[in-house]
């Protein structure tokens, strides 16, 4: 689908793309069963959005959600629960340029950070995190400020995503999507990629070429 397009960019999502913590399930999970929450009903719907704005649309009864999502910052910060990279993202994620890539979470900078370093991944230049947007995914803040960061047209860039929010977001910036990981689950018309272990990408002074060994679906 993409063969022999040129991105000015490539923007990754962190959880579920190019790593995997197990934190989300963990510590929501965990605040879920407190509010006397269906766990399994609840834990799909928390993916690729800002803890605060998670709590809002709940609308639960004496519940503060700024206070609320400062605990689960410091949950998320304690949690020391296994941290693995995608397959293949490691040597994907180094062998870009660093002016050419993003993470871009709705998780906060800290626990991102820690995230990142935990699954042997490279830190980013350029890291949008949940403090950086007054509007989290779906919104396309964080896409378009990724972008600008980098001094790209967001609508030159593909997004690489594993949740419903994110692709939203990365489709109103106006961006190319690719869902990864768990996320080939979802229904959509985007293309799919398993992980990055056959992918590799081509730059030049103008921006990146997407490889594939085999085609993506």
């Amino acid at each position: 689908m993409f063969q022999g397009r040129k991105f000015s960019a490539f923007l990754f999502d962190m959880d579920g793309t190019v790593l995997n913590s197990g934190v989300v399930e963990r510590v929501w999970g965990a605040w879920a069963q407190r509010q006397g929450l269906d766990v399994a009903a609840f834990l799909p719907t928390v993916h690729g959005m800002k803890s605060v704005e998670i709590i809002r649309r709940l609308n639960l009864p004496g519940i503060d959600p700024e206070i609320e999502a400062e605990a689960i910052l410091k949950a998320e910060l304690e949690d020391i629960g296994e941290v693995v990279s995608i397959e293949g993202a490691e040597t994907f994620l180094a062998s870009l340029p660093p002016e050419r890539w993003a993470i871009v979470t709705s998780a906060p900078r800290a626990p991102a950070v820690r995230r990142i370093q935990a699954a042997g991944l490279p830190v980013p230049q350029v890291l949008i995190a949940a403090e950086d947007v007054l509007n989290g995914k779906p919104a396309p803040d964080c896409y378009r400020l990724a972008a600008q960061r980098l001094r790209v047209d967001p609508r030159t860039c593909l997004v690489f995503e594993d949740a419903s929010p994110g692709i939203a977001a990365a489709e109103a910036a106006g961006a190319s999507v690719v869902v990864i990981g768990a996320g080939q689950a979802l229904e959509t018309s985007h293309a799919k990629l398993a992980n990055y272990r056959r992918t590799k990408a081509v730059a030049d002074g103008e921006g990146l070429v997407l490889v594939q060994a085999e085609p993506i679906s």
